[in-house]
């Protein structure tokens, strides 16, 4: 006879999540079609290098939330990782950005289209896993992490981080202030 208990497919089950996630994020919808968004998920030792940069991070810049969530994300197994890099769509008239048009837009700005993009796949990311029931929060430190551990690849100036667990309480809720 065989028999699966829940702590026996639980890592398997979120990965399998987080890829769905990944696709998801890829086929949502984006700005003239293009697709800036860079993708990937961590585990282990890499969740681990996160959560110490997140503790510098939080150390240097004196800000208690990067600490916090360092250490809250050592409750995840699983750890999603979205970013865009910044592409103006080259517009004419537009001034989402807070200029006139692509031409006039610093390179340092990021482009509304771009950053818009990533929060439409970001959500249909975390529809994945709300679907599957599986606990999960958006943060952003986890994302600033990611960029400053190179994870998403050169290029990446916006990413979010969504870390996944699967067990009786939601570890990324009713957190210490």
């Amino acid at each position: 006879m065989t028999l699966f208990a829940a702590e026996d497919i639980r890592i398997e089950s979120l990965r399998q999540v987080a890829a769905r996630m990944l696709i998801a994020a890829q086929t949502a919808p984006k700005a003239r079609g293009q697709n800036h968004l860079a993708t990937a998920f961590a585990e282990g030792d890499t969740i681990a290098a996160l959560s110490q940069k997140m503790a510098e991070i939080g150390a240097t810049e004196n800000n208690p939330t990067f600490a916090r969530d360092a250490e809250n994300i050592r409750a995840a197994d699983v750890i999603v990782l979205l970013g865009t890099r910044i592409s103006p769509m080259n517009l004419t008239k537009c001034g989402w950005c807070g200029f006139d048009n692509c031409a006039q837009k610093p390179d340092a700005t990021p482009c509304a289209f771009n950053t818009g993009d990533l929060g439409i796949a970001l959500g249909s990311a975390v529809s994945v896993a709300t679907d599957n029931r599986v606990d999960n929060r958006v943060m952003y430190t986890v994302g600033l992490a990611a960029m400053s551990l190179d994870l998403l690849g050169p290029g990446v100036r916006v990413a979010y981080g969504i870390p996944l667990s699967a067990t009786a309480k939601n570890p990324f809720f009713d957190r210490p202030k």
